[in-house]
């Protein structure tokens, strides 16, 4: 199980760093992105800033639980707005920024359960 924890987390954190460099240095298939859904340009830096820090949230085992519960919020914003203003497919893309929300989803959901006893909220213990 902890193989499978690295691996999905290593897989969502990889996604979410190698799109930063498109978002923050205002690629044209972002502004594209984030002008049609009415976001751009605070909604791109912003998701961006979001990404990473829950990227490196995902790769510190403690806090693994807390990245993925962020990572699955970006991406149920992406897996939104392709199938209600975007479009699964975008500039030609031929769905593949839509399989990726798809495959960060799917990680931070294995993760959130390989890491349920870590989530506070969910497990109360007694300080006595």
């Amino acid at each position: 199980m902890k193989a499978l924890s690295w691996i999905v987390r290593i897989i969502a954190a990889i996604i979410l760093l190698q799109t930063l460099f498109f978002k923050f240095t205002g690629a044209e298939e972002s502004i594209y992105i984030f002008t049609k859904v009415g976001m751009e340009p605070w909604g791109r830096i912003g998701s961006g800033i979001a990404e990473l820090i829950a990227s490196l949230l995902l790769l510190i085992p403690r806090t693994a639980w807390l990245g993925a519960f962020m990572a699955l919020g970006i991406m149920a914003g992406a897996i939104f707005f392709h199938l209600t203003t975007l479009g699964v497919e975008v500039m030609g893309d031929e769905g593949y920024l839509f399989w990726l929300a798809i495959v960060v989803s799917v990680c931070s959901i294995i993760t959130l359960v390989l890491h349920r006893t870590d989530i506070p909220f969910l497990n109360k213990r007694d300080i006595n």
